[in-house]
């Protein structure tokens, strides 16, 4: 039968076997079709719309009102309007737009507009600034604690190895390779790991895992893994089972479900090597939990432990790799300032069976309700039926009953004991009820793939980080799944709770809350790895700018060349940077484009942005391909000794320092520039070099001549 499937059935007299039942293949999985060509989505929760609160690095924060067209020297350029205190208008140039960040802090948080020209945006910055610098001088610290420890290096992947990866059933996404392969880099280094792997839930960070454990295992090394909940370690000690069942591995389970005769063994086959991988709660943090040779520690969501269990933690980190695992996006910006840290593996690609989550708002009502539920029913699955009113729950059950009167249902919230909490969690799992009816106690860390439909009554109340979280709990499986965002009848909503409503709903696209990392989300992140008491700061100035001085503070006491923050530098070639709407009307698009041209660097990223831009909008006009090439000849300059640059009428002058020498023989150059074109002059003026392109007979605008020069100065294709 020609039908992609991952294990057999048996149909009325006839048995059907997979493919991989007969020929141990790995399954290859239907890939759903993004629709999105790029990465960088259009709908994007940081994009900009009038009204917005923005930070400037030099003037501070203020209210975003729009792209404005301004004629200057005769050629149109946009520019972006900043309003600040006492009716104060900034006009700045887009070619300066990395200056300009959204303000984002905590959801709710509304920062105070400076004033321009005022000295309170300056001392607060200086505050904010003192603290950047401590940190910077403990991830220092760190990163020297990090290099001078000795850790154990791991053997090279042995044939076993090989067979172990080869039997996983799936091909692994792209992501999922890179990050095994980093860790195994890790591990076969002297140095021990403390890596990050950081990715939606969902993503495939348990695999990633399981062929770390696996490597170690084979160096004669034992494994824990350090859950939060019990429920998570049982999952994870089932998902264990079963992917080494076929291999020599021995595998216990350590939480309060364990029996008293079997925690015994346990520990004591830990102290005597018999036992190579246990999977726990923080009991196996507790004193008489003595690995006799542990080699990896692998901790999910260490966040979510305690004080006093991250200190116990901290102390195994000294000598042995860790590999921490988190659903909680990182920041890109952090990323950098944790180089040589704290490794960082991503995994943003969702498998590739995985649909997005069809994602609905509307008023509350029972028909609806009542369709949804026997939708699901229908395809034997199980729904999430979330109120976080506790004091409703039970008038909710009773509304459910009557609606879905065959249902079996059970409720749970927050203010049960753990255990009752635990148990009633288990037996959804095992499936002994269809229904679940609940507080937020789902949003993080239960995996049920065959819970599919979610219905949140009142979600208007929820916050945004919330709402994408909970909504993770379904879409779990290669099935369709649905959430259904309700609210009472009648009620109008307030402008801050339709905005959030929307944004969930817009964000169906698979991993797109997770790629652009919602803004509270990468906040809490951003605090998991600093440390909370830096919430305050990144209120303050917001997370962009915050993160942005950390990275220059980090690679200043690196000893790296920072260029100094000059808000006043005026483009070395005016150029018209206007975006016309015959091009592209929507202002959050102009945006994005001007930051897309603002990224051009090199001959990569110059036919990168160019070949986008013209796939998603169109030809470019020669217009926008001066603007590009004048971004591209800013950043040019930089690596070469330029003095000055004079524009005239009739000519352009370049003055270079006689550094300029060292990089390429005047000689040489002479003859090139040449080549590039007849109309460059050179000439010595005391210690400096001067070459003069005379503009009148070109062929074409001046700026394309001159980005020729300067890579043939630099001496590649930059």
């Amino acid at each position: 039968v020609n039908f992609d499937m991952t294990e057999g059935f048996i149909y009325s007299d006839y048995v059907f076997l997979s493919q991989r039942e007969i020929f141990k293949e790995k399954v290859s999985r239907k890939k759903y079709k993004t629709k999105f060509k790029y990465a960088s989505k259009i709908n994007d929760i940081n994009k900009l719309n009038v009204g917005d609160y923005v930070v400037h690095n030099v003037h501070g924060i203020g209210i975003y009102n729009g792209i404005k067209k301004l004629t200057v020297n005769g050629l149109d350029k946009d520019y972006i309007e900043v309003f600040y205190q006492g009716k104060d208008k900034l006009y700045i140039p887009v070619e300066k737009i990395d200056n300009l960040s959204k303000f984002s802090g905590k959801e709710g948080t509304v920062p105070k507009i400076n004033k321009l020209g005022g000295t309170e945006w300056q001392r607060t910055k200086s505050r904010v600034n003192k603290r950047v610098a401590d940190m910077a001088e403990e991830l220092i610290k760190l990163y020297s604690e990090r290099e001078s420890r000795k850790g154990f290096s791991f053997s090279k992947d042995t044939d076993l190895q090989r067979s172990f990866e080869k039997d996983f059933p799936y091909e692994l996404t792209k992501d999922q390779s890179l990050a095994i392969k980093q860790i195994k880099m890790d591990m076969e280094s002297s140095k021990p790991m403390d890596r990050l792997l950081c990715g939606d839930v969902g993503f495939g960070k348990t695999e990633v895992a399981f062929e770390a454990a696996f490597k170690a295992i084979m160096d004669s090394k034992q494994v824990l893994l350090l859950c939060p909940t019990t429920i998570l370690s049982s999952q994870h000690f089932e998902n264990a089972k079963e992917r080494f069942k076929n291999f020599p591995v021995s595998i216990a389970l350590l939480n309060r479900f364990t029996s008293t005769k079997e925690t015994h063994r346990i520990i004591s086959g830990l102290k005597d090597g018999t036992i190579d991988f246990v999977i726990g709660t923080h009991r196996l943090l507790s004193d008489d939990v003595v690995p006799c040779n542990l080699g990896l520690l692998i901790i999910d969501e260490e966040q979510r432990f305690g004080v006093k269990h991250k200190e116990k933690i901290k102390q195994y980190k000294t000598n042995i790799d860790v590999l921490t695992l988190t659903a909680t996006p990182i920041p890109r910006t952090l990323q950098m300032s944790m180089v040589g840290i704290r490794s960082l593996s991503l995994i943003e690609t969702p498998p590739v069976d995985r649909y997005p989550i069809q994602t609905y708002v509307i008023e509350e009502n029972n028909q609806i309700m009542r369709d949804a539920i026997y939708k699901e029913l229908s395809r034997d699955g199980q729904v999430f039926i979330l109120c976080n009113r506790i004091d409703k729950i039970d008038s909710l059950v009773e509304k459910i009953k009557r609606l879905v009167p065959e249902a079996k249902i059970n409720f749970a919230h927050g203010q049960m004991n753990k255990s009752e909490l635990e148990d009633r969690m288990i037996s959804f799992i095992n499936r002994e009820y269809d229904i679940l009816i609940c507080t937020t106690i789902i949003e993080t860390g239960i995996d049920i793939p065959n819970v599919n439909t979610l219905i949140i009554l009142n979600a208007d109340h929820f916050g945004l980080s919330q709402l994408y979280q909970i909504r993770g709990r379904v879409g779990r499986s290669n099935k369709f799944a649905y959430a259904y965002l309700m609210y009472a009848p009648f009620k109008s909503l307030t402008e801050t709770a339709v905005k959030r409503l929307n944004v969930i709903k817009d964000f169906t696209e698979l991993g797109s809350g997770f790629s652009i990392a919602t803004r509270d989300l990468s906040i809490r992140g951003a605090g998991d790895i600093l440390g909370s008491e830096q919430a305050g700061f990144i209120d303050t100035v917001g997370i962009d700018l915050y993160l942005k001085m950390l990275n220059v503070e980090v690679a200043r006491r690196r000893g790296e060349i920072i260029e100094e923050e000059d808000d006043n530098t005026k483009p070395l070639i005016n150029v018209a940077t206007h975006i016309k709407d015959s091009y592209v009307a929507n202002e959050d698009l102009k945006i994005e484009i001007h930051r897309k041209i603002n990224t051009i660097v090199s001959r990569e990223s110059f036919e990168s942005v160019k070949a986008e831009l013209e796939d998603r909008f169109g030809a470019l006009d020669n217009d926008m391909l001066v603007y590009m090439y004048e971004e591209w000849f800013e950043k040019l300059a930089k690596k070469v000794p330029l003095v000055n640059v004079w524009q005239t009428k009739n000519s352009i002058e370049l003055l270079f320092d006689k550094k300029i020498i060292n990089l390429i023989k005047i000689d040489d150059l002479f003859i090139k520039a040449f080549e590039i074109t007849p109309m460059f002059r050179f000439q010595s003026r005391g210690d400096n070099v001067v070459i003069t392109l005379d503009t009148v007979k070109l062929d074409k605008h001046p700026v394309y001549y001159l980005v020729e020069l300067l890579l043939v100065i630099i001496g590649n294709n930059s």
